[in-house]
């Protein structure tokens, strides 16, 4: 069926559903301190935006309110105690079907009550009070309002100031100029692996998110200098939470669309004991795509399906466990040989079949428990799994007189697996030692299992080791502990006036290194006019990607590997960054922020060469580098313009802008543009909503991308007809850049509103002009002209609609 009769018929069905009648929900919650997570008893929370009717509540023993009769819409909640930093939460989306459930925490104002100034924590700000700078806090609603995100964090933090996204064919984030292989990925306090469908060794990215935007409560995003807590990352971190299930009411979603079909519940496991659960499944198949006509860039079948749960109960006073896991599979199998003309194909080489699976799992248990309403305690166990798998099939094929492609035979050129396990433990502790002063202390451990097996065959014909395999991994029963303590402190010298200082440690097993001392500092200023200034500067070090310590290019005298890498140290990175905001009114915020960032002990090869791990982490190909050692430097500055007007009177818009540099060094110690170095970035993105009736909305948004390209340099045409990939001249790498990067997404979104059950369709038009991007340079000989050059331009993703329907009730 047509997608454009199929929006119009779903509209039109959902434009009879509507009922005059007023139609209301409960909004209800929990109140806390902010740093004990100890209830505030006697804490307000007051309805601000309805001028009928004047609703609040008022917490209880537990720190719980209830506000019932709340009328479904948009709404601002006030939210006050005595002694404690007011917060204001707006755009707070108030639906038929489901109970909207607030858990709010409240900073401790560090005066006395006489002395206190009105302060309202706003939109953006993120929740963890260490952050000075480089720090918001997303939250899901966000994620579905914004135009081409696909409901997906990495997608949408790539509207922010310093952030690009990859290329359109996957997630990969690209903050300041650094690679994706920098972004930490944190879920419930625990170091978790990329967590993406058809993600590669190496990368933090991929071309789906596994990761559910419906089971996800409000999290933070830090794009440099953050706070010592935060460990093994130079570039950046998601800081990710699950929200608990409601435990009072069973609820549940269903939701078909291009991206695939979902089912969601939540509901009470044992309501006098407030316990709950939390479960959302997702299958999809991009064959969708294909049966429609659109252009994702392959014809290849690919699959996957993916899982989250939570499990949440109380275990006494002021106290909860909770069981949590998150999960996904996928596959894609590229059948080259059947083609009898060439075909696009973005994903992969187009001289073979490949056939590649993948999959990642986190489940863990997490303790929390306020002792009183100046310690805290949060201390998580968990296990993780990822794995990734492929076969290549090299092709031997002719052309027919027809033109077509006829199959002369197939043969197995290459097969690897690599398989990694890791046991996690973190243990949190939060101390408030006066008003003025709030400590944290904790460690993180990750014990790590690898089993990593690769073999190829050489299919050189001119080479002496003609047709025989050879092994480049066959690492089983290694294993490596990665451990990282950390403190930190909050000093509220004055209302005005914070410093944030921490020290980070980190060890590696594996290569026996030990980091005893990464100093962390912050300070902020509140000036008057509703003015601050924060300062953020610190010393960050990351492992490299685990498969990179056992690549070996030799073998000995049984054919197995001989690993030459074991003993390569930590990236390095000093964060330097300095920010200014200005409130232009309530909900017009103004933020410029500028950065240095220094990086040493880069990892590149010994033998001088323009190679350099600050390129690797993008894309769909591992890197293979010769003997590596850490004397690559690299350096990015930048400075960062974001204008933002937070959801009010129906509309909300963020233009951000973004001037930057980032450059580095090789072995050969010649300064060069990175891979991600594309000099600028601009996004402006705006949404509207309409209100029809009381109980239906459309909503609308745009999004404009304009960014500086890739870089690229002249191909080395021997060696690439050698190789049979794209090889670049080494002398004069990344020393030219793609043409600008220009993309426009549009998106519709209808809500309807009937007791108990609420309906919405959307639909996103990405790329809606159907502009043609460079993605890459691809080694593609015309085999019906061979006299055509065998280098050609790939390009990204075309026009591609993204529909969706669901029903929560």
């Amino acid at each position: 069926m047509n997608i454009r009769l199929l929006f119009v018929l779903v509209f039109f069905y959902l434009s009879h559903l509507v009922t005059a009648q007023e139609i209301t929900q409960t909004v209800r919650g929990k109140i806390t301190d902010t740093d004990s997570g100890y209830p505030l008893i006697g804490a307000t929370c007051i309805l601000l935006n309805d001028a009928e009717k004047t609703l609040g509540a008022v917490a209880d023993l537990d720190g719980n309110f209830k506000i019932e009769n709340v009328p479904v819409g948009r709404h601002t909640f006030k939210i006050s105690s005595v002694g404690y930093k007011e917060a204001i939460l707006n755009n707070i989306e108030v639906t038929s079907a489901k109970e909207v459930i607030l858990n709010i925490p409240l900073e401790e104002s560090a005066v006395n009550l006489e002395e206190i100034v009105i302060s309202a924590t706003r939109d953006g700000e993120a929740s963890n009070e260490m952050a000075t700078v480089s720090a918001r806090t997303f939250s899901i609603e966000e994620t579905n309002r914004y135009p081409g995100s696909r409901g997906e964090p990495s997608r949408m933090a790539s509207n922010f100031a310093g952030v690009q996204g990859g290329d359109d064919s996957r997630n990969d984030i690209v903050i300041r100029g650094n690679s994706p292989q920098g972004v930490l990925w944190q879920l419930e306090g625990i170091n978790i692996p990329n967590p993406n469908h058809f993600n590669i060794p190496g990368t933090t990215g991929g071309s789906v998110s596994i990761l559910n935007n419906k089971v996800l409560s409000n999290s933070d995003f830090y794009t440099g200098a953050f706070p010592a807590q935060f460990g093994n990352s130079t570039a950046g971190v998601f800081d990710l939470n699950l929200r608990n299930g409601n435990n009072q009411t069973h609820e549940f979603s269903g939701q078909f669309g291009i991206l695939g079909m979902e089912a969601f519940a939540e509901g009470p496991l044992n309501e006098n004991k407030k316990s709950s659960y939390l479960f959302s499944y997702r299958y999809a198949t991009l064959g969708i795509f294909t049966a429609l006509g659109v252009d994702i860039g392959t014809s290849a079948v690919n699959k996957y399906q993916d899982l989250s749960f939570k499990l949440n109960f109380n275990v006494g006073k002021n106290a909860t466990l909770s069981v949590f896991g998150i999960g996904g599979i996928s596959s894609s199998d590229m059948e080259i040989s059947k083609q009898e003309e060439p075909e696009r194909n973005i994903y992969g080489d187009n001289d073979r079949d490949q056939y590649f699976k993948s999959n990642m799992g986190v489940a863990g248990i997490s303790l929390k428990k306020s002792f009183n309403k100046n310690t805290f305690l949060k201390a998580t166990l968990a296990f993780s799994h990822e794995e990734v798998e492929a076969d290549h099939d090299f092709i031997y094929r002719h052309v027919d007189s027809d033109s077509k492609y006829v199959l002369d035979s197939l043969t197995p050129m290459l097969h690897y697996n690599f398989n990694q396990q890791k046991l996690s433990a973190s243990i949190f502790f939060d101390r408030k030692l006066s008003k003025k002063v709030v400590l944290n202390t904790g460690i993180n451990t990750d014990y790590y299992f690898f089993n990593f097996l690769d073999s190829i065959k050489n299919l050189t014909e001119s080479s002496p080791d003609y047709y025989k395999w050879r092994l480049r991994w066959n690492t089983d029963g290694e294993n490596a502990v990665l451990m990282q303590p950390f403190v930190q402190a909050k000093f509220k010298i004055t209302p005005t006036f914070n410093i944030v200082a921490g020290i980070h440690a980190q060890y590696f097993s594996l290569n026996d290194e030990f980091r005893a001392f990464e100093p962390r500092l912050g300070m902020q200023w509140e000036l008057p006019n509703r003015q601050s200034l924060s300062l953020g500067v610190g010393t960050h070090s990351q492992i490299i990607a685990p498969y990179l310590y056992f690549f070996s290019n030799q073998n000995d005298a049984n054919g197995q590997p001989l690993p030459y890498n074991k003993d390569v140290k930590f990236i390095k990175s000093d964060h330097y960054v300095l920010s200014y905001t200005k409130m232009l009114s309530d909900n017009l915020k103004l933020k410029l922020e500028t950065y240095y960032q220094r990086l040493y002990d880069v990892p590149v090869e010994t033998t001088p060469s323009s190679f350099s791990l600050l390129n690797a982490g993008s894309g769909f190909s591992r890197f293979f580098p010769d003997s590596l050692e850490n004397s690559g430097t690299g350096r990015n500055y930048g400075f960062e313009i974001t204008l933002e007007k937070f959801f009010s009177n129906n509309y909300l818009f963020l233009i951000t802008t973004s001037l930057y540099d980032a450059k580095y060094k090789g072995s050969d110690d010649v300064l060069r543009d990175t891979d991600f170095n594309g000099n600028f970035i601009v996004n402006t993105l705006f949404n509207k909503e309409f209100i029809l009736k009381k109980n239906k909305r459309i909503s609308t948004g745009a999004k404009v991308t304009w960014s500086g390209g890739k870089r690229y340099g002249p191909v080395d045409l021997a060696a690439s007809e050698l190789e049979r990939e794209v090889i670049y001249e080494d002398d004069t790498y990344n020393s030219e850049q793609f043409r600008d990067y220009f993309r426009t997404d549009i998106r519709f979104a209808y809500t309807v509103n009937r007791p108990k059950v609420t309906h919405q369709m959307a639909i996103d038009f990405v790329n809606i002009f159907g502009n043609e991007n460079i993605l890459s340079l691809t080694y593609a000989p015309d085999e019906f002209d061979p006299s055509n050059s065998p280098i050609r331009e790939e390009y990204q993703l075309g026009f591609l609609p993204i529909f969706f329907y669901r029903i929560d009730f």
